[in-house]
């Protein structure tokens, strides 16, 4: 289990790909704290195996189930992720629970500022939009945030400045 609270940003080092899977190598640094092999990084939200660990990050392996309901088949070598280690049973809950099982992808429509926030729209099919409720919550590339309104062709969000600094929304 997450929190959707963003502890890092990384960056894809290398994706090697196969027919329907691939291996991502992740720079990282605060993540790799007390990882170990076997440990779950949701990466983007979704919930990663390390499978490798190296001194400036790791490496997990996405299976074709992940690929087609997730992200992650657009990212490129220097592409920015959001990284969170697993929340231990003893700890704070930061943000909301979040799984790291992606139910699908939308798109951002629009991104408008109001005074310090910046408010996200984003456009998803009907399969996502009956989950989706308004001061519900959803996670969006792993960040957990609070859905501020809901219409037939989306839903809204909006960011405080720090959660943009924090994740990969500043890039």
């Amino acid at each position: 289990m997450f929190t959707g609270i963003v502890e890092e940003v990384g960056a894809i080092k290398n994706i090697k790909r196969g027919q329907h899977s691939a291996v991502l190598t992740i720079q990282a640094k605060t993540v790799l704290e007390e990882t170990r092999i076997g440990d779950s990084i949701a990466v983007n939200g979704i919930c990663l195996t390390v499978t490798r660990l190296f001194p400036d990050g790791f490496s997990a392996d996405v299976m074709h189930e992940t690929l087609n309901r997730s992200s992650l088949a657009g990212l490129a070598a220097g592409s920015v992720v959001n990284l969170e280690r697993a929340m231990p049973a003893n700890g704070r809950f930061g943000g909301h629970i979040v799984a790291g099982h992606v139910d699908g992808v939308g798109h951002v429509a629009n991104i408008h500022r109001d005074d310090t926030a910046v408010w996200y729209t984003v456009h998803a099919g009907p399969e996502i939009l009956r989950y989706v409720v308004e001061k519900g919550s959803i996670t969006i590339d792993g960040i957990s945030l609070t859905v501020a309104a809901v219409d037939g062709e989306g839903f809204s969000v909006s960011t405080i400045p720090h959660t943009v600094a924090q994740t990969n929304l500043s890039q």
